[in-house]
């Protein structure tokens, strides 16, 4: 398998890096509450899993029906506070970490890092919120949902970064980055590559997902950062990891 990245959709990644397939937030079927999905799913998103990265339990990055179609016996990394759903959900093979940890899957090692976040699911649900870091023969960082913060820049190093530019309405509050914020992030960060993600997948229904914020910011970072590579990758679509 080469070294690619497929841009399932909103914050789902697959990630396939030195032999180990992971996949970021799965959300994986046409609703989710009041949000209605546009575009099919690859097929290829749903076989071969080493594991699942979940950065926080917002509903659509949390979706249980979407982890119980992968199988509740595929290995998921995810912050502390998420994992006695998890397990009451009966998932067999939960991995918890915090801030500046890490967790070998296959060839890779995964360390979480800090989302200024607020990713609870509700006053008495799970709650928590991650980053990751992705290290191999590449470095591709995740950022789940995240505001600007302080140490963003000690996030890297990395050579891709997966960047939230928009949310599912017509504004992002506080805790997102919309196309300004994450061409900011960008400049502070530094990586080789930034692909803008959650966007273009999910709507409410009646409404049409955003398809503008890409290229918005992909404008921004070539003001601000012009030395970084932007690659619009549409959902659906595969991009190799080159060297």
């Amino acid at each position: 398998m080469p070294n690619q990245l497929t841009y399932v959709g909103h914050a789902t990644v697959l990630v396939d890096l030195d032999g180990v397939r992971l996949i970021t937030d799965p959300v994986l079927r046409p609703r989710v509450l009041h949000l209605r999905r546009v575009g099919a799913i690859p097929a290829a998103a749903l076989r071969g899993l080493d594991a699942v990265l979940l950065s926080h339990a917002h509903w659509d990055h949390l979706d249980l029906p979407s982890l119980e179609r992968l199988g509740k016996e595929l290995p998921i990394v995810c912050p502390t506070g998420l994992a006695a759903l998890l397990r009451r959900k009966r998932f067999v093979h939960v991995t918890m970490l915090e801030v500046g940890e890490e967790v070998t899957v296959g060839a890779l090692v995964v360390r979480a890092v800090h989302a200024e976040h607020d990713g609870g699911r509700g006053p008495l649900g799970a709650s928590g919120e991650l980053g990751f870091v992705i290290a191999g023969s590449q470095t591709v960082y995740f950022a789940g949902d995240t505001d600007l913060f302080d140490d963003l820049a000690a996030v890297g190093p990395v050579d891709v970064a997966l960047v939230p530019v928009a949310g599912w309405g017509s504004k992002v509050g506080p805790g997102h980055l919309d196309p300004d914020r994450a061409a900011e992030a960008v400049r502070r960060l530094q990586p080789r590559v930034a692909v803008p993600i959650h966007w273009g997948t999910l709507a409410p229904i009646g409404r049409v997902p955003d398809l503008d914020s890409p290229h918005e910011f992909a404008r921004l970072v070539a003001e601000r950062a012009p030395e970084v590579e932007v690659r619009i990758v549409e959902p659906g679509a595969t991009i190799p990891l080159a060297g």
